[in-house]
């Protein structure tokens, strides 16, 4: 059994399988199925989470509002396309899935300064 050291708000489609890599290093994975708002954020947790976790580019909004809810949580993009010029500042990590499996990016997320 691995011990939970972090825990990890997932949003987006997560085809790759990014979730299942957090979980087997020991993250607990919330996951985000609506459109992340700001609600959807908070009723998951985004406030006392170390990672926040965005498949998916269009929905970039919900960075800078993860990180207005929690100033600490790392904000983490796995997902090809790019990511809206507002957002770029409040994006901790950019990953494009088609550079790094979902494994390596989970192993380095848990092993990172805020795991």
């Amino acid at each position: 059994m691995v011990e939970t050291r972090a825990t990890a708000i997932l949003a987006g489609p997560d085809a790759d399988g990014l979730g299942d890599a957090l979980a087997a290093e020991g993250i607990t994975v919330t996951t985000v199925d609506d459109p992340p708002t700001g609600e959807a954020l908070e009723t998951a947790g985004v406030a006392d989470a170390a990672l926040y976790v965005l498949t998916d580019v269009s929905e970039a909004t919900s960075i800078p509002v993860a990180k207005e809810q929690n100033p600490d949580v790392r904000a983490v993009v796995y997902a090809d396309g790019t990511i809206p010029e507002f957002a770029q500042p409040t994006t901790d990590l950019r990953v494009d899935p088609a550079l790094l499996d979902p494994e390596t990016v989970a192993e380095e997320l848990a092993n990172g300064p805020e795991a």
